[in-house]
């Protein structure tokens, strides 16, 4: 009889528990830690106005902007590394003896701020040459460096080459290379106003 009573009772509430515990969801799996170099890796890098990276060329007139001042006066340096992907670089071309090659200086954020950031100069963009192809953009933009904002003529000219990210929403600076104009190296046609 008791046998009969354990089955009748408590096969029942077995079957009952066993189906509400079946019932419950499993807990969510944690998400992945992000890749690292991935832009999500590193959520404590300084988040841009959407205003700066919504086009190449708002990106550009960003950098020229942030970048631009008198020496000694503090300069956006956070604004700058916003529109940069964690760890980009940035190389600058330098000419050495007219006999030997040309090199290149190649510059973390940090060691652009400490190069630029005592000098007196005001960056404006003059034209554009933009390609894109899926996610990625390339930009040369032309530009000219004055002493001062009211100046009538730029002392220096060159060529930047952005390579540009677009996540989907904004885009980002993976890197500027450039050059600057000189007597055997004008600017071309499609980039001098």
């Amino acid at each position: 009889m008791t046998s009969f009573l354990s089955r009748k009772v408590l096969l029942p509430t077995f079957l009952c528990v066993a189906s509400v515990a079946s019932a419950q969801t499993a807990p969510a799996p944690t998400p992945a830690a992000p890749a690292p170099g991935a832009i999500a890796a590193h959520p404590e890098w300084p988040k841009a106005n959407p205003a700066d990276v919504s086009s190449p060329q708002a990106i550009i007139a960003a950098v020229s902007d942030a970048i631009s001042g008198e020496a000694g006066t503090p300069r956006d340096w956070q604004r700058v590394r916003s529109l940069f992907i964690p760890g980009a670089g940035r190389m600058v071309v330098t000419r050495v003896p007219k006999s030997g090659p040309a090199d290149v200086t190649v510059m973390s954020i940090d060691d652009y701020e400490k190069r630029a950031g005592g000098q007196t100069f005001f960056e404006k963009p003059i034209a554009y040459q933009v390609e894109s192809f899926g996610r990625t953009t390339h930009v040369y933009e032309s530009y000219g460096i004055r002493h001062k904002t009211t100046d009538a003529e730029p002392y220096v000219r060159g060529v930047n080459s952005f390579e540009l990210l677009f996540d989907g929403t904004r885009y980002y600076i993976l890197q500027i290379f450039w050059d600057t104009e000189r007597p055997d190296n004008p600017l071309p046609a499609n980039l001098s106003k």
